[in-house]
């Protein structure tokens, strides 16, 4: 795992200093080499062929490399294909695999990457990012200038000025917690998309889809439609093995966060049957508002697994003190409240010494986790009843009881056929929005992934894969994990797995409560009371500790921004405001304030 940076012309500003921006992602290793007047630069964590001849940049014959990731099937894809490799790292089969088939072999890699091929005999620079972006990359490609980073701070340390602020990114921030599609809070600097590539070829830039999930959803899978639930928990519990197989090949040892949750918890239970050894486990808690706190039940599964077990308490004054990290670490707003004790939880895996851990996420997207998508799906099959009469009264209903709630904006979006779910990370709805705003604005929406063709069961899994696991989930789980020097992965974000579940007939992937499957699967690996337990998430205290420690200071800040920006309504702030005091609309104002902040530090 590491930090990538490059660039095309000579830097005006010290190379050397812009990719020490990137120490933190890889401490072990900084190296840079010059091809052609294009630096490529490298910091290294040592994971994978500890060896010094495995150190990037990595150059054979004509070809350069700069890689971030892990490919988990590289010995396999050696075998399978004949490759010639000199060194024990999965960085050269990536360049063997270019050398035998060009930029047509992405498609094979299993694994979390980001990288950068130059071709010096094409003047060819060819960049792809993962399926489901767990690994960043953003690029800069204007007026023939072209710079590539694992995060935006390096770009901007070689370009001249700041670029403008996006408004764009602001709209769909506020709507899905993140920028959506290829866009970042700057205007010129863009995100490669998960499941994406370029090349630029003599300064000819080609952008390629080389992954869509969509291509492998199929509402009515011919092979899959006799299947058996029984056939149907073998197939899922073979998948899961198989993908902690691949992510337990590491040459350091490999630790797991434990939250006491169902997913975490049956990763950890997982790693530690395979292994047959006593992993290290670690949990984060609160030592106030101690109903977020999760700890009592990770040591449960701890003592049930028999793991060497670690608790980190967290309090107020290193929630308040980790804000400005985590928007250093960021460089741009994501509203993704759990980047606090994410970081504060990788940093006590770090200070023992440990380079590599297993996360629960992805689970919840694939077997249907979240409360929410269940009440959606029922609203989908009403839809299919209801005349247009019926539809008018359930809005009148719930526009005259619930006004700005997103059970409103749903009934909305039924009425007028749209797509009724936007993402588990909607936060703004436009109605929400419209008050807002001093203007009208354009929906932020997600139609670039409309795809009306799949089962509603489908539909919520597809677009937060697309929207909220590719950027929310995995920007806070790599940033922050990074920012420790440790390298985070996801047994549940599998494709092969992904693939296999979705395309189940909807009666046995829906079932009669949420994670049905996973947790008659998790039967054989956990207690009872773990697997049937309440869903919490990883929540925290955050909008409590921000109001206890700053109150009236979070709406003066966010005022001060928007006398310099004037773009929204004081008076819809000042609801807004006094609602989360109260414990709504919290996330509103986590969103509005974290902007700010992040704006107040950058531009004013």
């Amino acid at each position: 795992m590491c930090g990538i940076l490059g660039t095309n012309q000579k830097p005006l500003k010290s190379f050397k200093d812009a990719l020490s921006l990137l120490n933190h992602r890889g401490p072990d290793h900084l190296g840079i080499t010059e091809v052609k007047n294009n630096y490529f630069g490298h910091t290294r964590l040592a994971i994978i062929d500890l060896d010094t001849e495995a150190n990037q940049p990595m150059v054979f014959d004509s070809i350069t490399i700069t890689f971030n990731g892990e490919i988990y099937n590289f010995k396999e894809l050696q075998v399978a294909h004949n490759l010639h490799c000199i060194t024990q790292s999965d960085t050269e089969v990536l360049i063997r695999l270019y050398q035998k088939y060009g930029t047509d072999f992405v498609h094979l890699l299993k694994g979390m990457f980001a990288f950068c091929i130059y071709d010096s005999e094409r003047d060819r620079f060819f960049c792809a990012r993962d399926r489901f972006g767990k690994k960043p990359f953003y690029y800069y490609y204007k007026n023939k200038q072209f710079i590539y980073a694992s995060e935006i701070k390096a770009i901007l340390a070689l370009l001249k000025t700041t670029p403008p602020m996006n408004y764009k990114a602001l709209s769909a921030y506020l709507s899905y917690l993140s920028p959506t599609g290829k866009e970042t809070f700057y205007q010129s600097i863009f995100k490669l998309e998960a499941g994406k590539s370029f090349v630029i070829e003599k300064h000819n830039f080609h952008y390629t889809t080389y992954y869509e999930l969509s291509d492998f959803i199929k509402p009515q899978d011919e092979t899959l439609l006799a299947t058996t639930q029984e056939e149907a928990l073998t197939t899922i519990e073979d998948h899961l093995i198989s993908s902690m197989n691949y992510r337990l090949v590491s040459d350091e040892p490999i630790a797991s966060f434990l939250s006491g949750g169902l997913d975490s918890s049956l990763i950890s239970a997982l790693y530690s049957k395979i292994s047959g050894k006593k992993i290290d486990t670690f949990s984060i808690g609160y030592d106030s508002h101690k109903h977020y706190c999760e700890l009592t039940y990770a040591k449960q599964v701890s003592k049930h697994i028999h793991s060497n077990h670690h608790e980190i308490i967290m309090n107020k004054i290193d929630f308040l003190e980790t804000i400005d990290v985590m928007l250093e670490h960021l460089d741009e707003p994501m509203g993704d409240s759990a980047s606090i004790p994410t970081y504060i939880l990788s940093k006590a895996v770090h200070k023992e010494g440990i380079k590599v851990a297993l996360s629960g996420e992805g689970s919840d997207e694939c077997f249907l986790g979240y409360d929410p998508y269940f009440k959606l799906l029922k609203l989908y099959e009403l839809n299919t009843h209801l005349n247009e009469s019926d539809k008018q009264t359930l809005l009148a209903y719930h526009h005259n009881n619930f006004n700005l709630s997103k059970d409103w904006e749903y009934y909305n979006r039924l009425y007028n056929n749209q797509i009724i779910f936007g993402s588990t990370g909607e936060t703004f709805t436009q109605a929400q929005k419209n008050l807002l705003y001093s203007q009208t604005t354009t929906p932020a929406t997600l139609k670039q992934y409309q795809n009306k063709s799949l089962r509603p069961d489908q539909w919520v899994s597809y677009i937060d894969y697309k929207q909220w696991v590719s950027e929310v989930l995995m920007s806070k789980l790599d940033r922050m994990s990074m920012a420790n020097s440790l390298e985070l992965r996801a047994p549940f974000l599998d494709h092969d797995l992904i693939h296999y579940v979705i395309n189940l007939p909807a009666s046995i992937r829906q079932g009669n409560t949420n994670k049905e499957l996973l947790k008659i699967v998790a039967n054989k690996y956990l207690p009872q009371s773990i697997i049937h337990r309440q869903k919490k998430g990883f929540s925290s205290p955050y909008i409590e500790w921000l109001y206890e420690a700053y109150d009236k200071d979070i709406l003066e800040t966010i005022l001060l921004v928007n006398r310099e920006l004037d773009i929204w309504n004081t008076e819809f702030i000042n609801y807004l405001f006094q609602e989360a005091r109260n414990g709504k609309f919290k996330q509103h104002i986590w969103n509005l304030y974290i902007f700010a902040r992040w704006y107040k530090k950058t531009y004013l």
